[in-house]
Protein backbone atom coordinates (compact mmCIF):
# COMPACT_ATOMS: atom_id res chain seq x y z
CA UNK A 1 0.00 0.00 0.00
CA UNK A 2 3.06 2.18 1.18
CA UNK A 3 4.56 1.54 -2.25
CA UNK A 4 1.04 2.52 -4.34
CA UNK A 5 1.29 5.82 -2.43
CA UNK A 6 4.58 6.75 -3.05
CA UNK A 7 4.32 6.04 -6.43
CA UNK A 8 1.32 7.89 -6.92
CA UNK A 9 3.20 10.83 -5.79
CA UNK A 10 5.96 10.62 -8.05
CA UNK A 11 3.76 10.05 -11.00
CA UNK A 12 1.99 13.31 -9.82
CA UNK A 13 5.39 15.12 -9.74
CA UNK A 14 6.42 14.02 -12.64
CA UNK A 15 3.44 15.20 -14.57
CA UNK A 16 3.62 18.79 -12.51
CA UNK A 17 0.69 17.99 -10.09
CA UNK A 18 1.03 18.45 -6.27
CA UNK A 19 -1.13 15.99 -4.43
CA UNK A 20 -0.76 16.35 -0.10
CA UNK A 21 -1.68 13.04 1.73
CA UNK A 22 -2.90 15.45 4.73
CA UNK A 23 -6.27 17.33 5.09
CA UNK A 24 -5.93 21.12 5.59
CA UNK A 25 -7.29 20.22 9.47
CA UNK A 26 -4.34 17.78 10.30
CA UNK A 27 -2.15 20.61 8.58
CA UNK A 28 -3.57 23.25 10.46
CA UNK A 29 -2.90 21.05 13.93
CA UNK A 30 0.74 20.78 12.73
CA UNK A 31 1.59 24.39 12.60
CA UNK A 32 -0.69 25.50 15.11
CA UNK A 33 2.05 25.05 18.12
CA UNK A 34 5.01 26.42 15.80
CA UNK A 35 6.32 29.72 16.62
CA UNK A 36 6.31 32.84 14.14
CA UNK A 37 10.43 32.11 12.91
CA UNK A 38 9.84 28.66 12.54
CA UNK A 39 6.47 29.57 10.29
CA UNK A 40 8.28 31.90 7.96
CA UNK A 41 11.18 29.89 7.57
CA UNK A 42 9.13 26.62 6.40
CA UNK A 43 7.12 28.99 4.36
CA UNK A 44 10.42 30.86 2.49
CA UNK A 45 11.92 27.25 1.82
CA UNK A 46 8.43 26.39 0.20
CA UNK A 47 8.33 29.10 -1.66
CA UNK A 48 11.66 29.10 -2.89
CA UNK A 49 10.82 25.54 -4.30
CA UNK A 50 7.52 25.65 -5.64
CA UNK A 51 6.60 28.78 -8.04
CA UNK A 52 2.96 28.63 -6.88
CA UNK A 53 3.44 28.72 -3.38
CA UNK A 54 5.67 31.87 -3.68
CA UNK A 55 2.76 33.76 -5.91
CA UNK A 56 0.17 32.51 -3.60
CA UNK A 57 2.67 34.12 -0.52
CA UNK A 58 2.84 37.07 -2.77
CA UNK A 59 -0.66 37.36 -3.33
CA UNK A 60 -1.54 37.29 0.67
CA UNK A 61 1.25 39.47 1.83
CA UNK A 62 0.22 42.45 -0.94
CA UNK A 63 -3.29 41.81 0.01
CA UNK A 64 -3.36 44.73 2.77
CA UNK A 65 -2.18 47.94 1.18
CA UNK A 66 -0.90 48.98 4.78
CA UNK A 67 2.01 47.48 3.78
CA UNK A 68 2.38 48.78 -0.03
CA UNK A 69 1.75 52.70 1.07
CA UNK A 70 4.93 54.84 1.79
CA UNK A 71 4.73 58.21 3.09
CA UNK A 72 7.46 60.94 1.50
CA UNK A 73 8.24 63.84 3.21
CA UNK A 74 10.70 66.61 2.55
CA UNK A 75 9.50 67.64 -1.41
CA UNK A 76 10.41 70.74 -2.83
CA UNK A 77 7.06 73.12 -3.41
CA UNK A 78 6.95 72.75 -7.00
CA UNK A 79 7.12 68.82 -7.14
CA UNK A 80 3.73 67.37 -9.25
CA UNK A 81 2.06 64.29 -9.02
CA UNK A 82 4.12 63.21 -11.77
CA UNK A 83 7.25 63.99 -10.66
CA UNK A 84 6.41 61.91 -7.46
CA UNK A 85 5.32 59.09 -9.32
CA UNK A 86 8.44 58.81 -11.82
CA UNK A 87 10.89 59.03 -9.08
CA UNK A 88 9.49 55.80 -7.77
CA UNK A 89 8.25 54.03 -10.70
CA UNK A 90 11.99 52.69 -10.53
CA UNK A 91 11.39 49.99 -7.66
CA UNK A 92 8.35 48.34 -9.54
CA UNK A 93 4.39 49.29 -10.81
CA UNK A 94 2.45 52.35 -8.58
CA UNK A 95 -1.19 51.96 -8.00
CA UNK A 96 -1.27 55.50 -7.12
CA UNK A 97 0.83 58.25 -5.85
CA UNK A 98 0.47 62.12 -5.66
CA UNK A 99 1.27 64.59 -3.98
CA UNK A 100 -0.53 66.84 -0.92
CA UNK A 101 -1.80 70.33 -1.67
CA UNK A 102 -4.06 72.96 0.58
CA UNK A 103 -7.44 73.59 -0.35
CA UNK A 104 -7.33 77.07 0.68
CA UNK A 105 -4.16 78.32 -1.16
CA UNK A 106 -3.39 75.36 -3.87
CA UNK A 107 -0.06 75.37 -3.47
CA UNK A 108 2.32 72.21 -2.20
CA UNK A 109 2.21 70.92 1.48
CA UNK A 110 5.63 69.53 1.10
CA UNK A 111 4.33 65.72 1.15
CA UNK A 112 2.41 63.39 -0.32
CA UNK A 113 2.04 59.11 -1.00
CA UNK A 114 2.90 56.20 -2.88
CA UNK A 115 1.21 52.92 -3.15
CA UNK A 116 2.67 49.92 -4.72
CA UNK A 117 1.20 47.09 -6.61
CA UNK A 118 2.97 44.67 -4.60
CA UNK A 119 4.72 44.17 -1.09
CA UNK A 120 8.10 43.93 -2.27
CA UNK A 121 8.40 47.28 -4.51
CA UNK A 122 7.41 48.79 -1.12
CA UNK A 123 10.60 47.24 0.40
CA UNK A 124 12.54 47.89 -2.16
CA UNK A 125 12.24 51.54 -2.03
CA UNK A 126 12.19 51.21 2.02
CA UNK A 127 16.04 50.19 1.54
CA UNK A 128 17.05 53.29 -0.05
CA UNK A 129 14.47 55.84 1.80
CA UNK A 130 16.27 58.94 0.55
CA UNK A 131 15.86 59.95 -2.36
CA UNK A 132 16.72 63.42 -4.44
CA UNK A 133 13.58 65.03 -6.43
CA UNK A 134 13.61 68.27 -7.76
CA UNK A 135 16.43 69.37 -5.71
CA UNK A 136 15.94 67.99 -2.64
CA UNK A 137 16.38 65.11 -0.35
CA UNK A 138 12.79 63.80 0.62
CA UNK A 139 12.81 60.80 2.89
CA UNK A 140 9.88 57.80 2.69
CA UNK A 141 8.62 55.74 5.35
CA UNK A 142 5.42 53.24 5.44
CA UNK A 143 2.28 55.33 5.93
CA UNK A 144 1.16 53.44 8.48
CA UNK A 145 4.18 54.58 10.64
CA UNK A 146 3.50 58.15 10.15
CA UNK A 147 6.24 60.73 11.55
CA UNK A 148 7.70 57.53 13.69
CA UNK A 149 9.64 56.14 10.71
CA UNK A 150 13.04 56.71 9.54
CA UNK A 151 14.51 59.89 11.06
CA UNK A 152 12.20 59.81 14.10
CA UNK A 153 14.20 58.19 16.66
CA UNK A 154 16.07 58.53 19.89
CA UNK A 155 18.98 60.38 18.61
CA UNK A 156 17.33 62.00 16.32
CA UNK A 157 18.44 65.59 17.99
CA UNK A 158 22.37 64.69 17.97
CA UNK A 159 22.11 63.63 14.12
CA UNK A 160 20.22 67.15 12.68
CA UNK A 161 22.27 69.90 12.02
CA UNK A 162 21.18 73.45 11.75
CA UNK A 163 23.29 75.05 8.99
CA UNK A 164 22.97 78.97 9.08
CA UNK A 165 24.22 82.17 6.96
CA UNK A 166 23.93 80.23 3.73
CA UNK A 167 24.65 82.43 0.66
CA UNK A 168 21.41 82.76 -1.70
CA UNK A 169 23.21 80.84 -4.55
CA UNK A 170 23.83 77.78 -2.36
CA UNK A 171 20.88 74.68 -3.72
CA UNK A 172 20.14 72.01 -2.25
CA UNK A 173 22.90 69.94 -4.27
CA UNK A 174 25.48 72.31 -3.10
CA UNK A 175 24.47 71.89 0.81
CA UNK A 176 24.34 68.01 0.76
CA UNK A 177 27.27 67.41 -1.63
CA UNK A 178 29.53 69.56 1.01
CA UNK A 179 28.10 67.71 4.22
CA UNK A 180 28.43 64.06 2.53
CA UNK A 181 31.79 64.03 3.12
CA UNK A 182 31.16 63.34 6.64
CA UNK A 183 28.48 60.39 6.15
CA UNK A 184 25.56 59.65 4.88
CA UNK A 185 23.07 61.97 5.06
CA UNK A 186 19.22 60.91 5.61
CA UNK A 187 17.64 64.24 4.90
CA UNK A 188 18.62 67.22 3.75
CA UNK A 189 17.67 70.67 2.11
CA UNK A 190 18.17 74.33 1.89
CA UNK A 191 14.89 75.83 3.38
CA UNK A 192 13.21 77.95 0.90
CA UNK A 193 10.29 80.46 1.25
CA UNK A 194 6.43 79.27 -0.24
CA UNK A 195 5.53 82.09 -2.09
CA UNK A 196 9.24 82.91 -3.61
CA UNK A 197 10.78 79.83 -3.54
CA UNK A 198 13.52 81.55 -2.89
CA UNK A 199 16.48 80.55 -0.30
CA UNK A 200 15.89 81.75 3.12
CA UNK A 201 19.79 81.52 4.31
CA UNK A 202 19.54 78.89 6.31
CA UNK A 203 19.00 74.74 5.82
CA UNK A 204 19.07 71.48 7.77
CA UNK A 205 21.24 68.51 7.25
CA UNK A 206 20.71 65.06 8.90
CA UNK A 207 22.90 62.20 8.90
CA UNK A 208 22.34 58.83 9.22
CA UNK A 209 24.96 58.53 12.44
CA UNK A 210 25.73 60.48 15.64
CA UNK A 211 29.64 60.60 14.90
CA UNK A 212 28.94 61.87 11.40
CA UNK A 213 27.08 64.57 12.76
CA UNK A 214 29.86 65.42 15.65
CA UNK A 215 32.43 65.44 12.77
CA UNK A 216 30.42 67.80 10.45
CA UNK A 217 30.04 70.18 13.82
CA UNK A 218 34.08 69.81 14.28
CA UNK A 219 35.29 70.20 11.08
CA UNK A 220 37.21 73.59 10.53
CA UNK A 221 36.06 74.12 7.42
CA UNK A 222 32.57 76.06 7.17
CA UNK A 223 32.71 77.51 4.24
CA UNK A 224 30.43 77.19 1.32
CA UNK A 225 28.95 79.74 -1.38
CA UNK A 226 32.00 82.15 -0.25
CA UNK A 227 30.52 82.35 3.38
CA UNK A 228 31.39 81.40 6.68
CA UNK A 229 28.68 79.13 7.62
CA UNK A 230 26.65 78.19 11.20
CA UNK A 231 26.79 74.56 11.66
CA UNK A 232 25.27 73.44 15.25
CA UNK A 233 22.83 71.17 16.50
CA UNK A 234 19.03 71.97 15.52
CA UNK A 235 17.73 71.15 18.66
CA UNK A 236 19.71 73.71 20.31
CA UNK A 237 18.73 76.52 17.80
CA UNK A 238 15.42 75.68 18.32
CA UNK A 239 15.47 76.08 22.00
CA UNK A 240 17.20 79.18 21.61
CA UNK A 241 14.96 80.67 19.05
CA UNK A 242 11.80 79.51 21.36
CA UNK A 243 13.06 81.63 23.93
CA UNK A 244 13.28 84.33 23.01
CA UNK A 245 10.01 84.36 21.14
CA UNK A 246 8.44 83.85 24.51
CA UNK A 247 9.36 86.05 27.44
CA UNK A 248 8.23 84.88 31.10
CA UNK A 249 4.98 85.67 31.08
CA UNK A 250 3.85 88.40 33.92
CA UNK A 251 0.31 88.65 35.43
CA UNK A 252 -0.75 91.77 37.39
CA UNK A 253 -2.01 90.92 40.79
CA UNK A 254 -3.94 92.85 42.92
CA UNK A 255 -3.17 93.35 46.57
CA UNK A 256 -6.86 94.41 48.82
CA UNK A 257 -5.63 97.04 51.17
CA UNK A 258 -7.40 98.38 54.71
CA UNK A 259 -10.05 100.21 54.97
CA UNK A 260 -8.83 103.68 54.84
CA UNK A 261 -6.59 103.48 52.25
CA UNK A 262 -7.83 104.48 49.18
CA UNK A 263 -6.52 102.32 45.88
CA UNK A 264 -5.62 104.32 43.03
CA UNK A 265 -8.52 105.08 40.29
CA UNK A 266 -11.04 103.92 43.16
CA UNK A 267 -13.24 105.74 45.57
CA UNK A 268 -12.92 105.49 48.44
CA UNK A 269 -15.82 103.33 50.01
CA UNK A 270 -15.03 102.81 53.84
CA UNK A 271 -16.16 99.42 53.78
CA UNK A 272 -14.80 96.67 55.95
CA UNK A 273 -11.52 94.85 54.73
CA UNK A 274 -11.05 91.81 53.82
CA UNK A 275 -7.89 91.48 53.82
CA UNK A 276 -4.15 93.01 53.99
CA UNK A 277 -1.44 92.95 51.52
CA UNK A 278 2.05 94.60 51.80
CA UNK A 279 2.73 98.05 53.59
CA UNK A 280 1.12 100.96 51.53
CA UNK A 281 2.66 104.36 51.42
CA UNK A 282 0.62 106.94 53.36
CA UNK A 283 0.11 110.62 52.58
CA UNK A 284 -0.17 112.96 55.68
CA UNK A 285 -3.68 114.40 56.49
CA UNK A 286 -4.36 117.37 55.14
CA UNK A 287 -4.37 120.74 57.51
CA UNK A 288 -4.47 118.34 60.44
CA UNK A 289 -4.39 119.85 63.83
CA UNK A 290 -2.71 117.37 65.36
CA UNK A 291 1.29 117.47 66.18
CA UNK A 292 3.79 114.84 65.77
CA UNK A 293 4.12 112.47 68.21
CA UNK A 294 7.89 113.41 70.32
CA UNK A 295 11.27 112.10 68.98
CA UNK A 296 12.40 111.37 72.43
CA UNK A 297 13.36 107.67 73.46
CA UNK A 298 10.24 105.97 74.61
CA UNK A 299 10.46 105.56 78.44
CA UNK A 300 7.87 102.93 79.67
CA UNK A 301 6.75 105.72 82.77
CA UNK A 302 6.71 108.56 81.41
CA UNK A 303 3.96 110.41 80.11
CA UNK A 304 2.51 112.19 76.51
CA UNK A 305 1.04 115.30 77.39
CA UNK A 306 -1.65 116.30 74.61
CA UNK A 307 -2.66 119.67 73.83
CA UNK A 308 -6.23 120.87 75.28
CA UNK A 309 -8.53 122.14 73.08
CA UNK A 310 -10.35 125.46 74.78
CA UNK A 311 -13.76 125.63 73.28
CA UNK A 312 -16.03 128.47 73.22
CA UNK A 313 -17.75 128.73 76.50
Amino acid sequence: MEDVKKRKIEEASGNGEEISTYSEDHLRSLLDPLAKPQLVDLLAKLGSQYPSIAEEIKGVASADPVHRKLFVRGLAWNTSSDTLRAAFSEHGEIEEGAVIYDKASGKSRGYGFITYKYMESTQHALRAPSKLIDGRLAVCNLACEGLSGTSATLDLTQRKLYIGGLSPNVTSEMLLHFFGRHGDIEEGSVAYDKDTNESRGFGFVTYRTVEAAKKAIDDPQKTLGGRNIIVKLADSHKGRTVQAQLPPAMVPMALPLAAGYPQPGKAHAGATPVGYGYPQTVAAYPDSSYPSPPTAPYQAQSQIPYPYYIGKQ
